[in-house]
């Protein structure tokens, strides 16, 4: 039963990362060439966060009770884009330390190299 329970659970989660348009959003978001990206799109926030007002303004003017449903849908995704934000800053920094990292040790790797022959003058031709 939990074998069921857990490759169900598994299912379903392929299946909202693969088909919901946030979560492939947070996806590209997350890659080195969107972490750019990650804090200003913490406003894509602000329209989730205003359909939900509008939501529960026409439902409390006498509108459907499902409708609640989206607005919890409409706070989950607004509060996805703006943890994603401060998550993706710090990503991004990481990134670019290590990438610092990188090109400083490139740099001194091709410092330290001893020379080569042709370098030094020395060619096993004789001219």
């Amino acid at each position: 039963m939990l074998r069921l329970l857990w490759n169900l659970s598994n299912r379903v989660r392929l299946f909202l990362r693969t088909y919901m348009p946030t979560n492939i959003l947070l996806d590209a978001l997350r890659t080195r060439r969107g972490l750019k990206w990650g804090v200003p799109a913490m406003l894509i926030a602000a329209p989730y966060l205003l359909g939900a007002w509008l939501l529960t303004v026409w439902i409390s003017d006498g509108g459907p009770g499902w409708l609640n449903l989206l607005v919890l849908l409409f706070i989950w995704n607004a509060l996805k884009f703006l943890v994603n934000g401060p998550i993706t800053l710090v990503l991004l920094v990481r990134a670019r330390t290590a990438e610092r990292r990188a090109r400083r040790s490139a740099g001194r790797s091709m410092a330290n190299r001893a020379p080569s022959a042709e370098a030094a003058g020395l060619s096993t031709t004789n001219a």
